[in-house]
């Protein structure tokens, strides 16, 4: 085999890394679809002891579902199956997600949440393993660089289609957006295949967390980058004198347009070292996050937040290609979940980090500063780390 992974003979192709993409877009539905209704479901349920804190729990709950169960889901695919985890994940999802429709109790929503949660775990981690198993090389980055662009752009056209619902059906209305999964379940159903790789996995040999410690280290940082700034967009152009919520939504839909440029940019890119990549990635973040603190007008911040999106586009497909690239075949699932459920750790933590930041040094501007100089940091300690390992000395 050059460059695909093959089971009986059949090479994977396009078919299956478009219904792979399909996939990886499920998780991503279930927060994004939500925000546009999320003000109607606070005043269904303000009769609801503890309501302030539920609600907003319903759109948070499955990423932490992500981030402690990922590794698991990815363990069970080692062991029993790629497609069959995926395909069973898949329907489960349409299923629980259209339940909240004819529920009436928030604490039962919340469960089924949950429950979601845990599928979208399954989801997302053996979606990108596949990847992994079905490509390699040249191919495995370009579907990578695919999927990162693919979730970006999937979470504007999702906030609209949800507020959209929102507005037809009422509250409950972008919960139909799940039915999406059931076809797109039957599509796995009949066009994935097992990858050949799973087929002769090592049960008994040793995990390499040694291998991959290093990547999701670097990972956690990534993603506390990336996320703490797309979710204080709102806060931060209140900050230079922005309350519109349409250009709020317009700025964010064009930094997610700046994850996709990263991506792109990352395509073009990915013969060189990842050490290299992932300095330049935190380099650009690192000039978005302090120019975003130190700027006092709209148009500059909202274009530095753009440059901070595009590291986050170059640092997102460098890391996963680099964890598939170390990961044997028989640990893949394993190690794509352990950095899936990192990569969703750092959604779930970057909340809060920025708000005990902020206390601690006065602000939200004075944090993003602090955190842009983190990642200057990184930036210059990979940058002399690969430089090192491309003359051959050992760190």
């Amino acid at each position: 085999m050059t460059g695909e992974a093959m089971d009986a003979g059949r090479p994977a192709g396009t078919r299956q890394g478009v219904i792979l993409m399909a996939s990886a877009v499920m998780p991503v539905m279930a927060i994004v679809s939500l925000v546009p209704v999320l003000p109607m479901l606070s005043r269904e349920f303000a009769a609801t002891p503890g309501a302030e804190v539920l609600v907003p729990m319903m759109l948070t709950v499955p990423a932490l579902c992500v981030a402690l169960f990922s590794p698991v889901a990815g363990w069970l695919s080692d062991r029993v199956g790629r497609k069959r985890v995926l395909v069973a994940a898949l329907f489960l999802y349409g299923i629980i997600g259209l339940l909240p429709l004819v529920l009436h109790s928030l604490p039962l929503i919340l469960a089924f949440r949950i429950l979601l949660g845990l599928n979208e775990a399954a989801i997302m981690t053996v979606a990108t393993t596949m990847v992994g198993d079905y490509f390699e090389g040249k191919r495995r980055e370009r579907w990578i660089a695919i999927q990162t662009a693919v979730t970006s752009l999937s979470a504007i056209a999702l906030i609209a289609i949800g507020g959209i619902l929102g507005e037809a059906f009422g509250s409950r209305g972008p919960f139909l957006l799940y039915l999406l999964a059931l076809p797109i379940g039957v599509a796995a159903a009949l066009v994935l295949f097992e990858p050949a790789t799973t087929a002769r996995s090592d049960a008994r040999a040793a995990f390499p967390f040694r291998a991959i410690s290093s990547i999701i280290a670097i990972t956690l940082g990534a993603a506390l980058l990336f996320y703490t700034l797309m979710l204080q967009i709102g806060t931060i152009l209140e900050g230079v004198g922005i309350t519109s919520p349409a250009v709020i939504g317009g700025v964010g839909a064009v930094a997610n347009l700046g994850v996709v440029l990263g991506s792109l940019l990352f395509r073009h890119l990915s013969t060189a070292a990842p050490q290299r990549l992932l300095a330049a990635g935190f380099a650009l973040s690192a000039v978005g996050y302090v120019g975003v603190g130190l700027s006092s007008a709209f148009w500059p911040t909202a274009l530095l937040t753009v440059v901070a999106c595009v590291g986050g586009g170059i640092l997102l497909p460098t890391l996963l290609t680099w964890v598939l690239r170390v990961l044997p075949p028989f640990a893949r699932g394993q190690g794509t979940g352990l950095w899936t459920g990192t990569f969703f750790l750092g959604q779930f933590l970057a909340p809060i980090l920025s708000i005990a930041l902020g206390q601690a040094t006065g602000g939200l501007q004075a944090t993003l500063v602090l955190l842009g100089c983190c990642a200057a940091a990184g930036a210059a300690a990979l940058a002399v780390f690969g430089a090192r390992n491309e003359a051959g000395l050992r760190p």
